[in-house]
């Protein structure tokens, strides 16, 4: 990974973000992107090798995996994380679309034209939707990911032991999950900061709302 642009994106995420903006991305970036990069693909690595079911019947543990593990934590937390920071491209998109713009108009009208956007990083007109609705489209996909995690594990929790009778084992076998409490415990802190995180962008949203109401009515 190329740090220097990552952090590059980061400054500028920070630099035209709010306070709430700048708190949920130092969550993000530190509870939930750097726990998952450093510890929890290490304690989801052997999830499959480690699965024992009690019997030797060829292909009755990848089954039963397969049915208590339809989707593996990390997939999903990847694909949450890469899904969640997007918004936060789009909005660094719309304002170097208005940076360029601005030049285009300068250097086809001279210095001394009217400014289309005075300062192209303020939150005023569409670059305002585009930031609330990315509030909302990142709350949005943490409370879907919340639900979805909910489906597949009950409660967010892992069982030490789980009952299996789905073709091909014989009858019905235990299956033994690897780690279960380790596991449990960084699902529990993921789904805690993902709440946070929710809350952080609904109270975002609702202070651009509350602020843009209050200045139409001045």
């Amino acid at each position: 990974m190329n740090w220097g642009v990552f952090e590059g994106l980061l400054s500028g995420v920070n630099k035209y973000s709010t306070a709430f903006g700048r708190i949920w991305l130092s969550l993000v970036f530190i509870f939930r992107l750097l726990v998952y990069v450093v510890a929890a693909e290490r304690v989801w690595s052997d999830d499959h090798k480690d699965f024992d079911c009690n019997t030797r019947q060829p292909g009755c543990t990848n089954v039963c995996f397969d049915h208590f593990f339809p989707v593996s934590h990390i997939r999903l937390w990847a694909l949450q994380l890469i899904l969640v920071t997007c918004p936060s491209l789009l909005v660094i998109m719309h304002v170097a679309y208005r940076e360029a713009k601005e030049q285009r108009h300068r250097a086809a009208g001279g210095d001394n034209c009217r400014c289309i956007y005075p300062n192209p990083g303020k939150k005023r007109g569409g670059l305002w939707w585009t930031y609330l609705l990315s509030l909302i489209f990142k709350a949005g996909v943490d409370l879907v990911f919340l639900y979805i995690f909910y489906r597949f594990y009950r409660n967010y929790t892992l069982p030490r032991v789980v009952k299996c009778e789905l073709p091909p084992c014989p009858n019905v076998v235990d299956c033994f999950i690897s780690r279960p409490t380790e596991k449990t415990i960084f699902t529990l802190f993921m789904v805690v900061t993902t709440c946070i995180c929710v809350m952080l962008s609904l109270i975002e949203a609702a202070y651009l709302i509350g602020k843009r109401c209050r200045e139409c009515l001045l």
